[in-house]
């Protein structure tokens, strides 16, 4: 590929870059092509999974008992003694896969929470068979029970959970999550266009990209993260938070590409910056916060201003089922804010928000969340089909029950082992060290500037700068050697940096990308050599 060609190639979305890339190793490496882009787990979380389609079985019991007279049809739920007939059920196939999933998830909501069995039982038939629109459209009773237990197990860490609670909105991942957040912050004028927002780089490339379209036009201040200090954000750059012109703050955590959790000192200033700003809106993406080791959500630690995203489809493989949810404490900022707003202004909300309420100022932030996400006229039909929120509750109760601990154990050590074999061989690259707590290992970002130094000198470095688009590795990686990674710099990691996805591929694999990398690498310091 030509100079020219990389160059404008660069300025499209890392997963873009991607495509071609892939378009590229497919012509050359077709039957061996190595794809270490995209992070899509190569696993799937199998005893949640069972538990569903075992509880899809008796759904069709509990359906096909209740309508008669035409062939194929079936009827809805019965609740009267329906945890009667789900036990015996579960006695009479206790065999099966997945069935005593369902029985020790029966028992341990009903005692630990307290829960009517019947309600219980029958939200989740009337769920998995999706006969019926959401109620509350927002997310189903007993799903945000369950899935506010799982992030308040997750998210929290070592530190003690704030008083209140969390109300939960079931949504298509965490990217219907961004775009829900972003409309809703606008239509609500918390956010307006030339506002000005942080963004702690490096990030997810769309927290990169959607502020700057027209949709939303606001202005950005990157709060940088240091590489040399383990990608942690210096003070400095958290000073920038006390400017009163910035009035949000968007971070991914852990890290994405670095994949590195911030520490909990950092989340205390930014909390303590928070506590000063009551004004300032945080949002927090922590997809990956279940890879770290004792990871703390800066929602717990600054609940009245932070929104929470969690998708739960990176722990438990979950991609395609679109699983997610937006989290906003009971006692928040945001409904303040709203109430605050100029008169004209919440006179306007309330005519976007009188059809679906006879007093439409008194509606909370997440509920107008849910709302917008329909365009208001729609709310009726609002909220995540049910059948996807009875899956996440069984992913939600895989962690919660005994044997949560051990899935945790187990899917760090796939990427953690992944890891290891990447770097072990891989130039000078470093290797975190095994008692890190900061590493999540689903990503890693790796330097390649930092290497070049490394290996050989400055000037080395110097002329391939000069010579090449920092995206040539990233093409002859593809071209030469069938291997695909992305360019760290679309995620606004350093310009010569490449971001490897360990979930994706079998651990061998990583081996083989280590020698294309390195091989790659000794060909730019031969032709370096030569030209000297």
């Amino acid at each position: 590929m030509k100079r020219t060609d990389e160059k404008r190639l660069e300025t499209l979305s890392p997963f873009e870059v991607k495509n071609t890339l892939i378009d590229l190793a497919q012509h050359s490496h077709e039957k061996t092509m190595i794809n270490a882009g995209r992070g899509n787990p190569n696993w799937v979380a199998t005893a949640p999974r069972e538990a569903f389609f075992q509880l899809g079985m008796f759904a069709l019991e509990e359906s096909k008992s209740n309508f008669s007279g035409y062939e194929g049809f079936g009827g809805m739920g019965v609740q009267q003694d329906i945890s009667l007939r789900f036990l015996q059920f579960c006695e009479k196939y206790e065999d099966q896969e997945g069935v005593q999933f369902l029985i020790e998830a029966f028992q341990f909501i009903t005692d630990q929470y307290q829960v009517d069995g019947d309600a219980l039982i029958y939200e989740w038939v009337e769920g998995i068979l999706g006969n019926s629109y959401p109620v509350p459209d927002r997310m189903l009773k007993y799903s945000e029970l369950i899935a506010r237990k799982y992030i308040e197990q997750e998210m929290a860490g070592s530190q003690p959970l704030p008083a209140g609670k969390f109300d939960l909105f079931a949504v298509e991942g965490g990217t219907a999550a961004m775009v829900y957040i972003f409309n809703t912050l606008k239509s609500n004028r918390l956010l307006n266009p030339g506002d000005t927002i942080a963004i702690g780089a490096p990030i997810f490339t769309p927290y990169i990209e959607m502020p700057e379209l027209e949709d939303y036009a606001l202005n950005k201040v990157e709060i940088m993260a240091d590489e040399a200090s383990a990608w942690q954000i210096p003070d400095s750059e958290l000073e920038k938070l006390n400017d009163p012109s910035v009035k949000a703050f968007f971070l991914v955590n852990p890290s994405n590409p670095a994949s590195v959790r911030l520490s909990d000192e950092t989340l205390y200033k930014i909390a303590e910056v928070a506590n000063r700003r009551p004004d300032l809106i945080l949002l927090t993406d922590d997809v990956y916060g279940t890879f770290a080791d004792n990871f703390t959500s800066l929602a717990m630690l600054a609940p009245k201003n932070t929104i929470l995203v969690y998708s739960y489809s990176k722990y438990f493989g979950a991609t395609g089922w679109r699983l997610g949810v937006i989290g906003v404490h009971e006692d928040n900022n945001f409904d303040r804010m709203i109430r605050d707003l100029p008169e004209d202004t919440r006179s306007t909300l309330s005519q976007r928000y009188q059809g679906i309420t006879l007093e439409p100022s008194k509606i909370k932030f997440i509920d107008r969340l849910v709302a917008d996400s329909r365009a208001v006229a729609l709310n009726h039909t609002a909220g995540l089909s049910t059948p996807q929120q009875i899956q996440m509750t069984m992913f939600s109760l895989l962690s919660l029950m005994k044997g949560g601990e051990e899935y945790k154990r187990l899917a760090k050590q796939i990427v953690r082992r992944r890891y290891h074999t990447l770097m072990q061989e891989n130039l000078a690259a470093p290797i975190v060290a095994e008692g890190d707590q900061t590493g999540a290992f689903y990503y890693v970002e790796i330097d390649l500037k930092e290497i070049a130094q490394t290996i050989h000198s400055n000037d080395f470095f110097a002329w391939l700068e000069e010579t090449y688009e920092p995206l040539d590795f990233l093409v002859r990686l593809a071209e030469e050697h069938g291997v695909i990674v992305m360019p760290g710099a679309g995620f606004d990691a350093p310009t010569w940096s490449l971001r490897v996805s360990l979930a994706n591929l079998e651990e061998a694999q990583y081996a083989n990308i280590t020698k294309a990398m390195n091989e790659v690498m000794q060909s730019y310091v031969e032709r370096y050599e030569a030209a000297c």
